[in-house]
């Protein structure tokens, strides 16, 4: 089975532009995450798919492996299957380009899932960990998901779900962005129109649940830090800070 990562690499983002090529310690924050992905071991390759000249430099120039996006897209998985369509691979791992804290063992259980998947059902293999604060679960900015019994995901939303109607106690788990995908499944997913629920909720992962595709969740209690706004960076580089310094001791 040949497993690649890829990194889908924006330079541009609304609440934080240019944070990619942000300074963490020393490095920009899209290199740190291509770093962390590589020290895996887990992959014959990883990419970095970009449609910015200053994203594809400093992957280039850094002696690692990027592809330039020759369209525009509207989402990653878009960037990724184009950059995929002729390459030969069984599955593509996308990481998040803001996560420079990408951890193995999260990445390790998604390409598990497609080992054991002897029957083939699986499409899509991605992560979630349980909530427990009631701020965090309302929180619209993190994505709720609910599974069968078999933890094939059911549904993804913004909102609270499942409602506690009458106040029973409920388990909610946050959908963490990390997708694995069979190389066949992410090209259909390009052929597939954005449907009304993903526009609704602004979330693509709708579109394979809409479309039949059989999406995986995996829990992990590793939560990896992502760089959504200036303070993350903050908080980022103090990490590293304390990490260099136990190294020291």
């Amino acid at each position: 089975m040949k497993a690649v990562a890829m990194i889908p690499a924006r330079y541009e983002a609304s609440r934080f532009p240019g944070k990619l090529m942000k300074d963490l310690a020393g490095k920009s924050v899209i290199l740190r995450t291509y770093e962390a992905t590589k020290q895996s071991n887990l992959f014959d390759e990883v990419y970095v798919v970009t449609d910015s000249d200053i994203i594809y430099n400093e992957i280039i120039s850094n002696s690692g492996k990027a592809i330039k996006s020759k369209k525009e897209h509207e989402s990653g998985s878009d960037r990724i299957a184009e950059a995929i369509e002729n390459l030969e691979v069984d599955i593509v791992v996308n990481v998040q380009g803001d996560e420079p804290f990408t951890q193995t063992e999260p990445l390790q259980k998604l390409l598990q899932v497609f080992k054991n998947d002897l029957a083939k059902k699986v499409d899509v293999a991605s992560l979630m960990f349980k909530m427990n604060d009631l701020e965090e679960i309302n929180n619209p900015n993190n994505v709720k998901v609910v599974c069968d019994e078999h933890n094939f995901a059911m549904y993804f939303s913004r909102a609270p779900i499942p409602f506690p109607r009458d106040k029973t106690k409920a388990n909610y788990f946050k959908h963490i962005g990390i997708y694995a995908f069979t190389k066949q499944a992410l090209l259909k997913f390009t052929t597939l129109s954005i449907n009304q629920l993903e526009a609704a909720e602004k979330l693509e992962n709708l579109r394979f649940l809409a479309n039949g595709l059989k999406v995986k969740m995996v829990e992990t209690s590793k939560v990896a830090i992502g760089i959504d706004t200036p303070e993350d960076l903050e908080k980022a580089n103090a990490i590293y800070k304390e990490m260099n310094k136990f190294k020291k001791l």
